[in-house]
């Protein structure tokens, strides 16, 4: 099992608002009026939190001009011949609507801004190649979705005190 992914995210601080010079050359560029191809340290997170994809999953950003929220691409190979109707009753199955969410309307990324969810599968983008390659995306409100999971995670932690 292996996969890639993108990231798709809204500009941010880092980024110039006019050209102008920074360590990264892409960076560098005027960030709300361009794509800006990046480095993301998603995959690497995916790997800490689940070790057994280690060095399984890889993958950049591409930072685009829009205010707020993101959305990630990703592709895998699976052990097991899958349908999209599998893939996507076990993602269903999967979301608890708090930290993951399923959508099988026709969203953008305006329609989540806000949302405290980690992620929310977007459904009607699931699709595979052959018997065994997926594709997968899902849409998050990055800054809120975080803020969310920080205040819950203090709250259990301050219980425990």
């Amino acid at each position: 099992v292996k996969g890639l992914m993108t990231t798709v995210h809204s500009y941010t601080g880092d980024q110039r608002i006019l050209d102008a010079g920074h360590k990264d050359p892409r960076r560098a560029r005027a960030g709300a009026l361009n794509i800006v191809p990046t480095t993301t340290g998603a995959a690497k997170a995916v790997a800490l939190v689940l070790p057994e994809l280690k060095g399984k999953l890889n993958g950049f950003a591409m930072r685009v001009p829009t205010p707020d929220v993101s959305v990630v691409d990703v592709v895998f190979e699976t052990e097991k011949p899958v349908t999209v109707e599998e893939v996507n009753a076990a993602l269903k199955a999967a979301a608890d609507g708090k930290v993951l969410c399923y959508s099988e309307e026709p969203l953008v990324s305006s329609d989540f801004i806000g949302s405290s969810q980690s992620s929310t599968v977007d459904a009607a983008l699931t699709m595979t190649m052959g018997d065994n390659m997926v594709k997968v995306v899902s849409w998050y409100d990055n800054e809120m979705g975080y803020s969310t999971r920080l205040a819950e995670t203090t709250k259990m932690v301050a219980s425990k005190l």
